[in-house]
């Protein structure tokens, strides 16, 4: 399925309050690669923004005077998001958002939820790392990925930096231990420099056993459950597994 990974920044917290989007920022995945396109808009919201908004992004009424508004560039966005899934963190924030500027339209293209399936990346991480923060910059520290470039949160930046997280989450074992303090170890090793991952990487190999490999793993399996009057931990596994078939 085509992934569009987006982020939004607004001028606050709550729509019903009139709060609106600043930045849209999406990025596409096809095949688990980033393709290398991408939709990135600065909006006039049309009214102030609120200071600890502004804290987090950094962007001003000042800057936004001269760009387009929501109305302006909607039909470009749908048409981008247009049967994608959405994967974005912290989704119903987003998705509140860009629900409400398509609600203020004259002819309203309907919700997010009628043009994109909406994966919420955060419930995703609480799921396989309950009680460990989960935040984005956590993320990216527990997975190896180069955030160094995000000094102040910005769409475009946090959905490509987003988009390295999500396939690293959802492709496998990466990190085989994680801490408290989200520093990343893998095979035993700390590793000190992240690296993002290359959207030409090639697809894994899959190295199918031989018979005679079987065989002596066989062999080994059975060595093991003659030293273990419980039997081999792979074996136990081994059974558990197939009882809950």
């Amino acid at each position: 399925m085509r992934l569009i990974v987006l982020d939004t920044e607004t001028t606050g917290l709550e729509p019903s309050q009139g709060h609106k989007i600043i930045e849209i920022g999406g990025v596409e995945v096809v095949d688990r690669k980033l393709t290398g396109k991408h939709f990135h808009k600065y909006i006039n919201p049309q009214r102030d923004i609120d200071d600890g908004a502004f804290e987090v992004h950094g962007i001003s009424s000042e800057f936004l005077a001269d760009k387009p508004t929501f109305a302006e560039i909607a039909e470009e966005f749908v048409d981008f998001v247009k049967g994608a899934e959405l994967v974005i963190h912290n989704a119903s924030f987003d998705v509140s958002f860009l629900n409400y500027e398509l609600s203020l339209l004259e002819q309203t293209p309907g919700t997010i939820e009628e043009h994109c399936q909406v994966t919420d990346s955060l419930a995703l991480a609480r799921h396989k790392h309950p009680g460990q923060k989960n935040s984005l910059d956590a993320l990216c520290r527990r997975y190896a990925v180069d955030n160094s470039a995000r000094q102040l949160h910005g769409a475009l930046l946090d959905a490509e930096i987003l988009a390295d997280v999500y396939l690293l989450m959802t492709g496998g074992q990466t990190a085989l231990f994680a801490t408290d303090q989200d520093s990343v170890v893998v095979s035993g090793v700390n590793q000190p420099s992240p690296t993002r991952i290359p959207s030409d990487r090639p697809a894994l190999k899959v190295i199918i056993p031989s018979a005679e490999e079987i065989a002596a793993h066989d062999a080994m399996i059975a060595f093991l459950d003659q030293q273990n009057s419980q039997g081999s931990l792979w074996r136990r596994l081994e059974n558990n597994s197939e009882a809950s078939l």
